[in-house]
C-alpha cells in the first residue's frame, strides 16, 4: 500500500509523471475538474486554492521585510529550534543543492537557507523570508499545504498550483507547540525532483518531531500579555493591556481597528479618508481625537509621523480573518461574535465589515455544514439572510427550517417587508451594549 502523502509511487517514471500532472493541471485550470491520476490530497488542495481566488500565474507576496521581519523572527517560538533545524537539515540542503525553509502558522516564510545558487533561483519566485506561502496566497505547496491540513506532505513538480513553482519539489511537516498542540509553523525542504522520494518526507517528519521534543524540554518563554482589541458585534470596542480594560468611544474604536491592521502606520491624510466620508472634517479634528486616544491608551503605545501602534495589537476581527484564510472555518465562525463595529459609517470600517462578513458567509454557504449554517441563520445578523436559509434548508430540511425559509421568501417579496427588515438590521446595529 502506498502512502498518499508521498508524491511518487515506487518505480514511477518522474518525467512521465510530470507530463501527466501538467495535463491534469491544465484540465483543472480550464474545466475545474481534477483527472484521476492526481492524488486526493493534491486535488483537495487545488480546489481550496481555486476557491481562495489563487490564479495559476500568480506569485507570492512579501509581507515582512527588514526590521519587521527580524523582530518577528526573534520572538517566534520556532527561533528556539532553528539551531536544531540547521544541524539536521542544513548539510543535507547544502550538499543536495536544496533549501531549508521554515514558515509560521500563517504560511509566512521566516527562514530560507541552503545552496547559494538554488537560493538565487528561488528568489525569482519570491520564495524568500517574509513572503506568504499559505495555500490561500499561492495555492498548493508543501509548507502551505502542511499547515493547512496539519500533516506532513510532499508536493512534486506540477502538483504545485502556480506554474512558476512547478519546476520544484518540496516536502514539509508541521511543528506543534508540545504544551498546547497548536501549530507553530512548518519545516520544509525544497529543491529538485530528487526530493520526490519517501525518505525525504520521512526525514522532514522526523526533524519536525525532534523539534517538538526539544521544545518540550525548554522552559516556556516568559508570558507577555499581548494588547488585544475586541470590536466584533459592538459599537464601542474594548481594549485590553496589562490587566486594564478600556471601553473606547466609537471614533477611537475605528482608529484603533485601522491602526492595528496597518503596523507600518497611516498618514494623517490616509486616516482622514478612512474615517470620514464628508470632506469638511479638518486635520485639526483628527489630531484632537488622536491626542485624546494617546492619553487614554497610556504612554508610548501610539506614535506619530506616521500614526502607528508601537506594539502588535491582536484584534478579534483579525483573528477571524486569519482563521478564514487558513481554512479553519469552524474556528472562524466561533470567533465571529457579530459585525465589525456595526454602527460605524467610517468608509474603511464599512469595507472591512462587509469583506469579513461576506467572506465568512460565503465560506459557510459553500462548506454546507448544517451546524455552522444554523448558528449564522439564528444570529441577529443572519435571521433575514435568505441565501443562508436556503443553504441551511438544503442540508437540514426540517419543518422549522422550511417554514422559516418560506416565510422569509414571502416577506422579502414585499417592498414593505424589505424596508422592515432593514429597520430591524439598523436596530441591531445601533442597540446599546451591556
Amino acid at each position: 500500500m502506498t502512502d498518499p502523502w508521498v508524491a511518487l509511487k515506487p518505480g514511477a517514471d518522474p518525467a512521465e509523471h510530470v507530463r501527466v500532472l501538467r495535463r491534469a493541471h491544465e484540465t483543472f485550470a480550464v474545466a475545474g475538474t481534477v483527472p484521476r491520476p492526481v492524488r486526493s490530497v493534491v486535488a483537495d488542495s487545488w480546489r481550496r486554492s481555486a476557491r481562495a481566488g489563487v490564479g495559476p500565474d500568480g506569485t507570492a507576496r512579501v509581507e515582512l521585510t527588514d526590521g519587521d521581519l527580524g523582530a518577528y523572527r526573534a520572538e517566534h517560538p520556532l527561533a528556539r529550534v532553528m539551531p536544531l533545524f540547521r544541524e539536521l537539515l542544513g548539510t543535507f540542503a547544502a550538499d543536495g543543492e536544496h533549501l531549508l525553509a521554515v514558515c509560521d502558522a500563517h504560511g509566512r516564510l521566516l527562514w530560507v537557507e541552503g545552496h547559494a545558487a538554488t537560493r538565487r533561483r528561488a528568489d525569482r519566485m519570491n520564495f524568500v523570508p517574509g513572503a506568504r506561502w499559505s495555500e490561500s496566497a499561492v495555492g498548493t505547496n508543501a509548507p502551505g499545504t502542511a499547515v493547512a491540513v496539519d500533516r506532513p506532505v510532499q508536493v512534486f513538480a506540477a502538483e504545485h498550483f502556480i506554474r512558476q513553482v512547478q519546476p520544484w519539489t518540496c516536502a514539509a511537516a508541521p511543528v506543534h507547540d508540545p504544551r498546547t498542540g497548536r501549530i507553530l509553523g512548518a519545516v520544509d525542504i525544497t529543491g529538485g525532483d530528487g526530493l520526490a522520494h519517501p525518505h525525504s518526507l520521512g526525514f522532514v517528519r522526523a526533524v519536525a518531531r525532534a523539534a517538538e521534543a526539544q521544545l518540550s524540554l525548554l522552559p516556556p518563554p516568559r508570558p507577555e500579555e499581548v494588547p488585544s482589541l475586541n470590536a466584533l458585534g459592538r459599537d464601542e470596542a474594548e481594549f485590553s493591556l496589562d490587566g486594564r480594560r478600556i471601553r473606547l468611544s466609537r471614533r477611537h474604536s475605528e482608529i484603533l481597528v485601522l491602526l492595528s491592521r496597518h503596523p507600518e502606520g497611516l498618514s494623517g491624510d490616509e486616516l482622514l479618508c478612512a474615517l470620514y466620508a464628508e470632506e469638511s472634517v479638518t486635520p485639526v479634528t483628527l489630531r484632537a481625537e488622536l491626542a485624546r486616544l494617546r492619553r487614554l491608551l497610556g504612554p508610548g503605545l501610539l506614535a506619530s509621523r506616521p500614526y502607528r501602534l508601537t506594539a502588535v495589537v491582536e484584534s478579534d476581527a483579525t483573528v477571524v480573518e486569519r482563521r478564514l484564510e487558513t481554512g479553519a472555518l469552524t474556528a472562524a465562525a466561533e470567533g465571529y461574535t457579530g459585525p465589525l463595529l456595526p454602527g460605524s459609517q467610517a468608509p474603511a470600517i464599512v469595507r472591512l465589515r462587509e469583506r469579513l462578513a461576506g467572506g465568512l458567509r460565503t465560506a459557510l454557504i459553500m462548506h454546507g455544514d448544517p451546524d455552522l449554517l444554523g448558528d449564522w441563520a439564528h444570529a441577529p445578523w443572519g435571521e433575514d439572510d435568505l441565501e443562508v436559509w436556503r443553504a441551511l434548508s438544503a442540508v437540514r430540511p426540517t419543518a422549522p427550517v422550511r417554514a422559516r425559509l418560506a416565510a422569509l421568501e414571502t416577506e422579502l417579496a414585499a417592498p414593505a417587508h424589505r424596508a422592515a427588515a432593514r429597520v430591524r438590521s439598523a436596530t441591531y446595529s445601533q442597540r446599546p451594549l451591556a
